[in-house]
């Protein structure tokens, strides 16, 4: 197997090739502003060492913080018509309801709410009313709306009133991106809902930016299938990402996690990944970062779906350093790292400025930064150091000493010794771990939902066939899934012996 990871951070696009498992090469270029520029730029320094000549690669695995970073800046977002299954009983707590002003004021280009929706055991809540999504369909198409999000009251149970709108929806709509919120959901209408939005609303970035990246590969010479990675550690093909865009959130940090547990051979540890402008802490289980399993917020947005369990702080390799009081972030330089950093030329003092005044980096011009002493450089790494161990505590799940891994560009600001940590290890190719996890990435299905009249054993199988079938739909080879997560809990006050099962299995990416 023979796979390019690249992930596009805020500060560098990282490329690697890995061929049977192991780095063959790992180049860097600076993000560009449109992204893809720093794609094209790190595949053609890869193709510049030589060692893509005359190879076949099997896949490009792209990790971006694009979708995220548009919700974040309020940037690049498609109104979205809101339509809800749940009447007469959903009317108290609209679609946006819980939404930061200044987003749904770009996002919300109308709600409809009609009857319809299941009971928490599967029963039809109400029936479809079927003419008022109709109604609503023309609506939309009236307000000019191209980007629709459909929720349905214990979706997850049933999905069947969810897309039987949809396909009223696109009978009058052909051409509108239809997002159904059974797509991407646990339990939990709202948080399902606010995630089908903020799909939607991603819907004609996703296209575009997919586009964009399958050009950039074209345009390289090479001629491979597109991954894009996953919030769970794992990829989906190209046209699964450009429909479900939001389960990329957060797989930057994810695929540092993945990469820092293939370069150090360890399946359970802390994982500290230092960019250029903030520190991920996480823990890996099983080789895979453990997952959130409360309320995630996305740009203010409460949302409920796969993402993983994760503390960012302001601490990066282009962080702010203010001397006197000492302080280190949140700010950082960013991309613009090599113009504005003192040893670069620039005028603002960084936490890399102080790493090549102290002789641990070897970057710019040190004569630059002659004047900073020994003891400052002290200081400013203790202050750093410090940051760091409160993030590690803050994300421990036990009360001893654990091991960690530290990754990233900005992995030097991690010292050897920290308290709560037995070990800190800092691995070969970390300054890339993130374009790593990209390469050797999997193909995952997830199943969580209720089911009922079945036998614990019964409703186990039925899950692990529905997340078996959801891995193969998103490009998995059926006969390599193995479940890297099984949960069940009986519900003892639902009828029907019900118990609620989640299930989650990763398998290789299927030959194309």
């Amino acid at each position: 197997m023979r796979r390019i990871g690249i992930d596009v951070g805020g500060t560098n696009t990282d490329a690697v090739l890995i061929e049977e498992g192991k780095v063959i090469r790992a180049v860097k270029a600076p993000t560009s502003e449109d992204v893809t520029t720093g794609i094209l730029d790190s595949l053609r320094s890869l193709g510049s060492t030589g060692a893509l000549k005359d190879k076949k690669i099997d896949g490009v695995m792209i990790g971006t913080t694009h979708f995220i970073n548009a919700v974040v800046q309020r940037r690049h977002l498609t109104k979205v018509g809101a339509l809800r299954l749940g009447m007469p009983a959903a009317a108290s707590l609209p679609p946006f309801c819980d939404w930061p002003d200044d987003l749904a004021a770009l996002v919300r280009g109308g709600v409809w709410m009609v009857e319809g929706g299941h009971e928490y055991d599967g029963r039809p809540f109400m029936l479809l009313d079927e003419a008022a999504v109709l109604k609503a369909a023309e609506e939309m198409k009236a307000a000019g709306l191209k980007s629709v999000g459909i929720s349905a009251i214990f979706s997850p149970l049933d999905p069947s009133h969810e897309k039987r709108a949809a396909e009223l929806v696109a009978k009058v709509l052909p051409d509108a991106s239809i997002t159904c919120s059974s797509d991407l959901g646990r339990i939990g209408l709202l948080e399902r809902e606010n995630a089908g939005l903020l799909n939607a609303a991603l819907a004609d970035l996703a296209r575009d930016t997919i586009a964009a990246f399958e050009k950039a590969i074209h345009d390289s010479g090479i001629d491979a299938p597109l991954f894009i990675t996953q919030n769970d550690g794992t990829v989906a093909e190209a046209s699964q990402a450009r429909r479900l865009p939001v389960y990329s959130f957060a797989s930057g940090a994810t695929n540092s996690m993945r990469g820092a547990a293939y370069l150090s051979g360890l399946s359970d540890a802390m994982v500290v990944d230092v960019g250029g402008t903030t520190t991920d802490v996480g823990q890996l289980k099983h080789g895979f970062p453990r997952e959130a399993n409360s309320v995630v917020q996305v740009g203010g947005v409460r949302t409920l779906f796969r993402m993983p369990d994760l503390l960012s702080i302001g601490l990066g390799g282009g962080s702010h350093v203010q001397l006197d009081p000492l302080k280190v972030g949140p700010v950082s330089v960013g991309y613009r790292l090599l113009k504005e950093g003192i040893a670069f030329g620039g005028s603002q003092l960084t936490t890399t400025d102080i790493a090549i005044a102290a002789g641990v980096l070897k970057l710019g011009d040190k004569s630059k930064v002659a004047n900073i002493d020994a003891a400052t450089c002290k200081r400013v790494f203790a202050e750093a150091a410090k940051m760091a161990e409160e993030a590690i505590d803050r994300m421990k799940t036990e009360a001893g000493d654990v091991p960690l891994i530290a990754v990233g560009g900005g992995a030097f600001l991690i010292p050897e010794k920290l308290a709560g940590v037995s070990k800190v290890i800092h691995v070969e190719h970390g300054d890339c771990a993130n374009a790593v996890g990209a390469a050797i990435a999997q193909v995952s299905g997830e199943c969580d939902q209720i089911f009922k009249d079945m036998t614990r054993t019964e409703a186990l199988a039925a899950a692990q066939g529905i997340a078996n079938d959801r891995a193969v739909a998103a490009g998995a080879d059926r006969t390599t899934l193995k479940t890297i997560e099984s949960e069940d809990m009986p519900l003892a006050y639902l009828p029907g012996n019900s118990v609620r099962v989640r299930v989650r299995v990763v398998g290789d990416v299927a030959a194309s």
